[in-house]
Order: structure tokens, then sequence, then C-alpha cells
């Protein structure tokens, strides 16, 4: 086991991320050690960095929370992983376990929860330490690189379509076609439902079809809830908004048919009005989703070890998270970024930090 491991720190919000040079964590009583092979990049990461929502986690730290790796030592007390199982370490690190949402099943919104890459180290880092009880469980046959967006991304997508209630049959719209949505599509169609992608961008579109889309429509040339209701009658029985945009939320509302549930999954800043007549007169549900549970990460991982959903991947080193932070600033991310951690980052002299010591700037 080495001593040292190099990591991708946010030192300050708003700034380049840096290479440095930490020391390799020791598990304590509870914990496990995992050796990253890949992790994917989520926009989280960027608003993280940025220091963009109100919970703000504390510099410095380490981003990343769809880490994929291999369990190298176990804490005091570990029993329900082994050394040399692949895990994922998500975004929802860990919880309580005990308070009345953990006990319903609904641990991603308890109070006590810590977030992977926000208030605990995450995986971008060749090492990072995990709660044994809140990985995610690779099936076998599922490699690293392909795992990876699948422990945010994909479980996130997989929960908001749950949440919509649409049956096998029924239409679901999937605002937003890129990094998310083209996971939410292929869930979608593996569950059964007729899909409408939507979006501003005609390539996102023409993969949407390619993935199975039944029904493309470019938000720029056309209104969604008009052509919605006049394809299928009436509107969507449920929509999934993925786009962090507040327009796409407006016409996320108006897509959705009477008695409809529209999930809420991308995150812009501020708020948007709701037209409260059509949405009482229609029973139309507005609901909220946030990443998923334990369960819904086991589900949505069998869906892709049985070849039902795959990630459309580009794989880039660690030394590159700045100009892939960069593209996603600016929606130059076509689907999802995962780093790969097979050819490890050059070593290069450090200076004497107390606690771990810089190495270099990534590469802006």
């Amino acid at each position: 086991m080495p001593k040292t491991m190099h990591a991708a720190v946010v030192t300050a919000f708003k700034q380049p991320l840096q290479l440095q040079e930490w020391a390799v964590p020791r598990p304590g009583p509870g914990q496990i050690l995992v050796k990253t092979e890949a992790c994917g990049v989520c926009h989280t990461d960027l608003h993280a960095a940025n220091g963009d929502w109100p919970l703000k986690p504390a510099p410095p730290f380490i981003p990343g929370h769809e880490a994929i790796g291999i369990v190298v030592a176990l804490g005091a007390g570990v029993t329900t992983v082994k050394e040399g199982d692949r895990v994922g370490v998500p975004w929802l690190y860990s919880a309580c376990g005990h308070c009345e949402y953990c006990l319903s099943a609904w641990e991603t919104v308890c109070d006590q929860a810590q977030f992977g890459g926000y208030t605990q180290n995450g995986g971008f880092a060749e090492y990072l330490l995990a709660d044994p009880d809140y990985v995610a469980r690779i099936p076998a046959g599922l490699g690293a690189k392909e795992a990876a967006p699948l422990i945010c991304a994909g479980v996130t997508t997989y929960k908001g379509i749950k949440e919509t209630e649409a049956r096998p049959g029924e239409w679901i719209a999937i605002s937003g076609c890129g990094g998310l949505g083209h996971l939410a599509i292929q869930y979608a169609k593996a569950m059964g439902l007729l899909v409408c992608g939507v979006d501003i961008d005609d390539g996102k579109l023409d993969h949407a079809r390619r993935l199975g889309a039944d029904l493309v429509i470019n938000a720029s040339t056309q209104d969604p809830a008009d052509v919605l209701a006049h394809e299928t009658g009436g509107g969507a029985h449920g929509v999934l908004i993925t786009a962090p945009s507040l327009p796409a939320f407006k016409q996320g509302v108006a897509m959705t048919r009477k008695r409809g549930t529209c999930a809420l999954v991308g995150l812009p800043p501020g708020s948007f009005p709701l037209d409260i007549f059509n949405l009482v007169a229609g029973a139309i549900t507005v609901r909220g989703s946030f990443v998923g549970t334990r369960q819904d990460m086991a589900e949505c991982l069998d869906f892709a070890a049985r070849g039902k959903v795959r990630a459309d991947i580009e794989l880039q080193p660690l030394t590159a998270i700045n100009r892939v932070f960069e593209r996603l600033a600016h929606g130059d991310v076509p689907s999802r970024v995962v780093l790969d951690f097979a050819d490890p980052p050059a070593a290069v002299a450090a200076d004497s930090h107390p606690d771990h010591a810089l190495v270099q700037q990534v590469s802006a």
C-alpha cells in the first residue's frame, strides 16, 4: 500500500482544482478504503467547486461522487464487504439509519446525511474512504468505467422515472437528452414506457432517436406542450426534467397531462412560477426527486448488468479535470465524462504542507 496518493482538490471556490499529493487515508472503525479505478464527473461536482449552493462544502476538499474501485482495507468491525470487492462510492455517502426517513427507506432525505465529494472527500483521488453500509455493490460483468456514471446519473434518472408513477405503455417526456437524459431514455424504454425526448440540440435529439425515443421535440423551434398534447392525446403521463434550465422547468409542467406527475431532478439556480389554476384544475403533481435509495441503486445497476442500459462515456485522465469543468460550464459535454485511474498522474516535486503536499496545479 503506498503512503501517498494524487488527488484533484478544491482549495478555494471558483478557482482551478489543484493536483496535490495527500496521505492515503486509513480506515477507522466501520470504514473501508477503496482504491479508485474510475470516477465519473457530474455537474454537481462543478457546483461544489464553485460553492454555488446554500449548504457549501469546506475547502480544501476532494470532489467526486461517482467513484468505482476495489476495497483494499477494512476498518474494525466491518463485515458487510470484504477486500477485493468492487464497490461504488455515491453521492449518498451515509445517513443516520434511525430517523423516520431512514426507517422508511428514504435515507436520501435524512437530515444527517453525508454526501460524497461534498461533505466527505470523494473520488477525484487514487484512494478514498467509504461507509460499507452505503456503497453500491457493482454486479459481476459490469466494468468500473461503465458503472461510474450509473451510481449518480443513472440512479437519479431511474428514481425520477419511478417518481412520475408512469406505467408501462404510458408516455413519459424526458426534458434534456444529454448526460442524464440519455440514460433516462434507456431506463424508460426498459421499463416499458413510450418516450418523448425534448431538447434544443438537434444532435442530442438524433441520439435520443437512436436510443429508442418514440418522439423527439426541439423546444427551440416547437412548443413541446402543444406537440405532446397533439401526439399523445393530452400530454405526458410523466415528465422528468433533467435540464438545469428554468425555461425547461416551466415547459415540463406544461407538458404534463391531467393527473400526471412532473418530477424534477435538474438543479438550476433560482425559482420558477407555477400556473396554480391549471395545476389545481388538472390535478397535476410536481415532485422533487433526489438521487435514489440503496434499493434504487441496486435496481438501476441490475438494468445495466443485463445490458438494458449503457452510459455513453468519454475517458479523461485526472489531470484533465479543469478542462472538463470548463466544458461542463459551457454545455460542451454531450454525455458523461469518466476519469480513468489506470494511468496515474506523473509524479512531481512536493512542498512542505503539514497535512498534504502540494504537487502542481492541474492543467487549466
